[in-house]
């Protein structure tokens, strides 16, 4: 058998209120809270191991246990999370149609992009760096695994995931780049062996 409680039952069933807050309230507050890092392990604790130290039963005992420990933790994350939704107030004015038009249009369209054709952007970027040209590659090159060149070398882009699960069901004749997407980019990496070919198009070019 398999269910699910939520958190609201969680609450009832442990006699614990659920505080009422207006519309929109918590998830503005949240997304202040994540800008301002207000209740990081720095300002608040380590709270998943305080709750395994605290041997008390009631919500009431672990609140006093708690604040004996941080007495300042509640004051500092309420400063800093305020502190940012002024911030959000002084913005929110600014924020017009035309704003909103510019934001939209960069994320359904500039981003999708970007997200799905960002191989050209990879190519270049490798080629700049070893002193040579680049191309994608041509729907017939594309049916072969191969995602474009840099210099005269076929090229294939994959996830990192590629390598660390060893997907061998699909077999790639030509040299991988693997990438990795994060938060404020992309962490590209270039297997040693393919690094010495590169190396050796700079060397020519330099001669």
């Amino acid at each position: 058998m398999e269910f699910k409680i939520k958190v609201e039952e969680i609450r009832r069933l442990m006699e614990i209120d659920t505080p009422e807050f207006p519309k929109y309230a918590t998830q503005i507050m949240n997304l202040a809270n994540q800008n301002a890092q207000a209740t990081r392990p720095k300002v608040v604790g380590q709270m998943s191991e305080l709750i395994k130290e605290f041997t008390g039963r009631s919500l009431e005992e672990w609140e006093d246990w708690y604040l004996k420990r941080y007495p300042d933790s509640i004051d500092r994350a309420t400063k800093k999370i305020l502190e940012m939704i002024n911030n959000f107030r002084d913005v929110i004015s600014q924020i017009d149609e035309n704003m909103i038009r510019q934001w939209v249009r960069d994320l359904v369209i500039v981003k999708t992009f970007i997200g799905l054709r960002f191989q050209e952007a990879v190519l270049k970027k490798i080629a700049e760096k070893f002193g040579t040209g680049y191309r994608l590659s041509t729907p017939e090159e594309e049916s072969k695994g191969i995602d474009g060149y840099i210099g005269e070398i076929p090229i294939s882009l994959k996830p990192i995931t590629y390598q660390s699960k060893k997907m061998l069901t699909e077999k790639i004749e030509v040299d991988i780049i693997y990438y990795e997407k994060q938060k404020d980019g992309l962490k590209i990496t270039i297997p040693e062996e393919l690094e010495k070919k590169l190396g050796q198009i700079e060397e020519a070019g330099s001669n």
